[in-house]
């Protein structure tokens, strides 16, 4: 008969994460290091913890499998976008996009029109990493050359973006949220907006407040910058064509990566179209080392200066070792151990709601990947919400604004270390500008307590 796993008390547990919190504060936040070196002294610490704790060391390995094996579908994605990234400068897409942005983007409302154009092309397509990758990359160029601080414009890109996620019927994690607890999707969606919808005016109101004191544009830089991508780079309307192929895709529900995948090889054929001397040597080294700007003007060819499958490896290793880190914490039983006891004092809808938006945020910061966030406490809170006589949809809601929101502020959580690749920007810059991921979770405890829009179970 098998030995069965030793257990982790309660104590234990917070005390490990307690240790952890300070690693990562300490080496983050303290030292301003990048989060690789603290995370790994976080697995170095939980492999001999474990070790000593009773663990087999093939218990102890398998825990990596268990945790990485998660992430290989986005990770696979991250090497695909990084390839777009490079194709879609190199075939003038973003450029065009930053050109037709000049034009109808004032300056004077640019911070909430940014908002609400991401949010709306984020409802359409449902991918979050796609309005960031593609139009968060263009208007960064554009806001820039306005003077407009990069961390405010990131905010904006990402608070568009993300509640463009969190209200698609094709996003990935709204459908991993409903599908968790056994919730219709679309009454997902509608009872998600209760703490949405007001996250959104909210933002909107806020990045008109902060656009109004972010200074002037500078309007001769952003003629001299028109006038050096029409020099150099291939301004066209077509260059709209790989946009409407992502709703296209999109709305045949094709996946993520064939998505990719058909978008590289059309952005890479309008390539040859514009220029066919351009070569397939030249092509495989815009999708593996990104493409490289060479327009003379220096503030040009920092924002196009980028994309490639080796921009994305740095973020890739960080997400793997975040990935088995949160194995590590997962299988050893550590999380388990601090969760289970929680569910037995909850004696209220809305202490039952922030708890589980708090046990969301918490896996994000240890685990620092998005799903998890979701999974793991939608498992161990779906009982006590059904004693609780609270619809399904309650929890999913909760599980959206503490789990799915919260990645993008974390800087070696999955989302964060890919936004700070992607848009140049570090997490503790942008962090405190995304304002629908902190009014997310703030308007959800409000409704947990106040009981407005909380859906309970229909008794007969």
């Amino acid at each position: 008969m098998e030995n069965s796993k030793p257990k982790v008390s309660l104590l234990e547990g917070i005390i490990i994460l307690l240790a952890m919190i300070v690693v990562m504060g300490v080496g983050v936040i303290g030292l301003g290091i990048s989060p690789e070196v603290p995370i790994l002294i976080g697995i170095m610490m939980m492999v001999f913890w474990g070790k000593f704790k009773g663990f087999s060391w093939d218990e102890i390995d398998n825990s990596f499998v268990v945790g990485i094996q998660k992430g290989i579908v986005p990770l696979f994605i991250f090497l695909l976008i990084g390839s777009l990234i490079g194709v879609w400068i190199a075939g003038g897409i973003i450029p065009s996009l930053m050109v037709f942005g000049f034009h109808l983007i004032s300056a004077e409302w640019f911070l909430p029109s940014v908002f609400i154009v991401c949010a709306l092309v984020g409802s359409t397509i449902g991918s979050a990493f796609t309005v960031i990758s593609t139009l968060g990359i263009a208007f960064m160029g554009i806001g820039i050359t306005m003077g407009i601080s990069p961390a405010m414009i990131a905010g904006a890109v990402l608070s568009g973006a993300i509640f463009g996620d969190k209200s698609s019927p094709l996003s990935a994690s709204t459908n991993l949220a409903s599908a968790v607890v056994g919730a219709d999707l679309i009454k997902h969606i509608k009872n998600l907006m209760w703490s949405t919808i007001p996250a959104m005016i909210g933002s909107f109101i806020l990045f008109a407040i902060i656009n109004r004191g972010s200074g002037s544009a500078n309007f001769s830089k952003v003629t001299t910058t028109v006038n050096v991508l029409e020099n150099n780079f291939h301004i066209t309307f077509w260059a709209i064509i790989p946009i409407v192929l992502l709703f296209a895709c999109a709305w045949a529900h094709i996946p993520t990566i064939p998505t990719l995948f058909i978008n590289v090889v059309v952005s890479s054929v309008m390539i040859f179209i514009q220029n066919p001397k351009f070569g397939l040597v030249n092509l495989n080294n815009v999708i593996t080392s990104g493409f490289v700007s060479h327009t003379g003007n220096k503030g040009v060819d920092t924002l196009l200066s980028r994309g490639g499958i080796s921009s994305m490896m740095g973020t890739i290793v960080l997400i793997m070792a975040a990935l088995a880190f949160g194995g590590l914490l997962m299988n050893l039983g550590v999380i388990d151990a601090v969760m289970n006891p929680l569910t037995k004092h909850l004696n209220s809808d809305g202490k039952l709601i922030t708890t589980v938006i708090a046990t969301c945020i918490g896996v994000n910061v240890f685990v620092g990947e998005q799903f998890l966030s979701v999974i793991l406490p939608g498992n161990a809170f779906k009982n006590a919400f059904k004693k609780a006589n609270l619809a399904p949809v309650a929890l999913s809601r909760a599980l959206e604004d503490g789990g799915t929101v919260i990645n993008y502020l974390v800087p070696w959580g999955v989302a964060g270390a890919f936004i700070t690749t992607t848009l140049s920007v570090p997490t503790s810059q942008y962090a405190p500008f995304v304002f629908l991921s902190i009014l997310s979770p703030i308007f959800s405890i409000i409704s947990g307590f106040t009981g407005i829009a909380v859906k309970h179970i229909n008794n007969k």
